[in-house]
């Protein structure tokens, strides 16, 4: 009989063959009962192709045309059975290794929301100067609008309590999903625990897909969520 999984790995993933087969080797490969699922997000290359390889043992969902990773996070949560849901981007940014000290603190019953922190011996070296000013931007206006300290508001690894994450109603579609869960997390009354993470920023050319011109949504985002009530 298969273990009933404890972390639901999510994966948002559009034109990542470089990197996709690798990211799901190492998941699969974690000393956790992992459950992961994929969206693919109407890629265009080999993505699709090297997915159904692992047919037999990740959940895929396949979309048409392009939802955005807010979109495709969403539309992965019923289909979601871990006690604990985390997102994983497709790329090699974040070591997939790194995961079971992100949810080791919920699984422990300490915290309902971790998040790891890229920042905790400094910014990253490779990471671009205008993505720097505005994760530190990102993390002050947290603490302005919300009274709570965080260091690393907008990092890609964000593990919740399944049931925490089901009572945010979330509504985003792109990549607006980390200041919308991290407004609703607060506003619920949850510590944000933060544990160090490693990280290796790619470039624009390397396929990374979220820029500083994205910067906006998020600050707007924060703002309207300020007041939200569960």
């Amino acid at each position: 009989m298969a273990e009933e999984p404890l972390v639901t790995v999510i994966v948002p993933v559009l034109n990542e063959e470089s990197t996709i087969r690798e990211v799901i080797t190492r998941l699969l490969a974690l000393p956790l009962a992992v459950q992961v699922i994929v969206v693919d997000d109407a890629s265009t290359d080999r993505t699709p192709e090297i997915l159904r390889e692992f047919a037999s043992r990740i959940h895929v969902l396949q979309n048409e045309s392009k939802s955005g990773k807010g979109a495709a996070i969403r539309q992965s949560l019923p289909y979601a059975t871990g006690k604990v849901v985390v997102i994983q981007d497709a790329d090699l940014e974040y070591s997939p290794e790194e995961l079971p000290s992100l949810v080791q603190p919920i699984l422990d019953g300490h915290y309902a929301v971790v998040y790891g922190n890229r920042f905790h011996h400094g910014y990253p070296r490779g990471m671009a100067f205008p993505n720097k000013v505005v994760n530190w931007l990102l993390s002050r206006t947290v603490g302005w609008l919300f009274g709570h300290r965080i260091s690393d508001e907008a990092t890609c690894y964000k593990a919740f309590r399944k049931d925490i994450l089901d009572a945010m109603e979330l509504q985003c579609t792109r990549f607006e999903f980390c200041p919308e869960t991290t407004a609703k997390t607060l506003r619920m009354g949850e510590h944000i625990h933060e544990v160090p993470i490693h990280y290796q920023p790619r470039t624009k050319e390397a396929g990374k897909k979220i820029r500083w011109t994205d910067a906006p949504d998020a600050f707007l985002t924060l703002w309207k969520y300020r007041r939200w009530r569960p």
